[in-house]
């Protein structure tokens, strides 16, 4: 019985299909877990020995629906409601302080 050649002509069926979760092809169909993310689990795999891991899938690799909205009304001091005074208004009242 050989190991080599004609044994691997026998691969035909796949261990891993798409993760419901990650969308990789890493979700182990007998073992029923993925191995990129360890879904069904709640908490996601990632360790501190794969540094360039958890960079790719750290916060800002994504569409952050919701961060990015945060991000721009913090620079404001989160104003909510109103009316922005028009840039005219504010140079006229700038220009009569000036003169009086």
């Amino acid at each position: 019985m050989t190991k080599g050649t004609s044994s691997f002509g026998k691969r035909q069926t796949k261990t891993h299909t798409l993760c419901v979760r990650c969308g990789r092809r890493a979700y182990h169909i007998q073992k029923k877990r993925c191995a990129r993310c360890a879904y069904p689990a709640a908490r996601r795999r990632h360790y501190n020995w794969s540094e360039k891991a958890k960079r790719r899938r750290t916060t800002g690799t994504g569409r952050m629906r919701h961060l990015k909205l945060v991000v721009r009304r913090f620079k404001h001091g989160f104003r909510e409601g109103g009316q922005t005074a028009s840039q005219k208004a504010k140079r006229r009242q700038q220009q009569q302080q000036q003169t009086q």
